[in-house]
């Protein structure tokens, strides 16, 4: 039998559910695309020293075709080890897995093997399955580790999911939380009603993935109603591409969001946050150009840090976008409290190290 949701460490069950800043981490390369461990483990020392309660590994962010290359089993381990090393209180691990079954249940192997806590199912290689054939793809992978959903947007390479399919992947025991990244609120609702409609919402924890509203949905109380009865439920943390840059200001942001949440006071000036936000998103996903260069642009913020020397992605083909560069350097000028550049200049040195 594989790894149960009853298996996991207290401590870190307890964080998932409470809500945490969970990166998801970049691949760093050298000039010649080769991994670059030294600065990939520097990048996870990063993540961790800002105050991340989690990291999320071989997601799109790590750019999926770390597969294709060889990578997947050595930036898992990179990861997992590092972690390790540098810090005594155990993150959340999660493992992105991806591919038709085999190569997903294999890949949940592997995490689960290496240390890993919990998968992020992509179903981006079902296009057109059914809910029936997604569910039994599900429940294979689940019998592998703890899944965590993930509601990917269709711009890149995600499908629509219905609420019938989300209430019968919240039934699913192993089922542990879903990231929810359609960008879209419809879909978002899609989502929520599902959950409450498997009545999960106290076993499956909400995370947002929606970059184009962090704030909105980590504030906002979802209603949604069962049995003639309406159930409110919150989104806890954030599992975010747009968290894997200014990390020190995300946790920041979250603790700030928990602590309006629980005294009941979300002001209009934290309400305002969602769109400076989704400003500083809006340059570093390069929605301009329908985020074609959404992962070179979180390169470019980490290499204007020093954690990274280049955007250089797999794929040479993915770079950033004209003009991308000039709106990072909007948000440098317009939000400057949303970097943290002080912070990883302070602690370089001894990252790299």
């Amino acid at each position: 039998m594989g790894l149960q949701v009853a298996d996991l460490p207290e401590q870190v069950l307890r964080r998932l559910r409470a809500g945490t800043v969970i990166p998801a981490h970049p691949l760093a390369l050298d000039a010649e695309r080769r991994f670059d461990v030294r600065r990939q483990r520097a990048l996870t020392r990063y993540y961790l020293d800002a105050g991340a309660g989690g990291l999320a590994v071989g997601v799109h962010a790590t750019q999926f075709a770390i597969r294709e290359a060889g990578l997947y089993e050595p930036v898992l381990r990179t990861a997992a080890e590092t972690a390790a090393d540098w810090s005594d209180d155990e993150p959340i691990l999660i493992a992105g897995l991806a591919g038709p079954t085999a190569q997903a249940v294999a890949e949940a192997e592997t995490a689960r093997g290496l240390g890993y806590h919990a998968g992020l199912l992509s179903l981006a290689a079902f296009a057109t399955a059914s809910d029936d054939d997604l569910i039994a793809h599900c429940r294979a992978v689940a019998a592998e580790i703890p899944l965590i959903g993930f509601y990917l947007q269709p711009a890149v390479g995600g499908r629509v999911l219905s609420t019938t399919f989300w209430r019968r992947f919240a039934a699913i025991e192993n089922v542990v939380a879903i990231k929810v990244a359609p960008f879209n609120r419809y879909r978002t609702l899609d989502v929520v009603d599902g959950v409450v409609a498997a009545a999960a919402e106290e076993r499956v924890t909400l995370y947002t993935g929606n970059d184009d509203h962090i704030v909105l949905d980590l504030v906002t109380p979802f209603a949604a109603v069962r049995d003639g009865v309406e159930v409110r439920v919150r989104f806890r943390g954030g599992l975010l591409g747009h968290w894997s840059v200014w990390v020190s200001g995300a946790v920041a942001l979250l603790e700030r969001i928990h602590a309006a949440v629980a005294a009941g006071r979300v002001t209009e000036d934290l309400l305002a946050a969602d769109s400076r936000v989704t400003a500083a998103n809006r340059a570093v996903f390069d929605v301009a150009n329908d985020f074609a260069g959404c992962i070179p642009g979180c390169h470019e913020v980490l290499r204007r840090q020093g954690l990274l020397t280049g955007t250089w992605c797999l794929d040479p083909d993915e770079r950033l976008s004209p003009g991308q560069a000039e709106a990072i350097d909007r948000v440098y000028r317009d939000f400057p409290d949303l970097t943290d550049d002080a912070f990883v200049a302070e602690n370089l040195d001894r990252w790299l190290a």
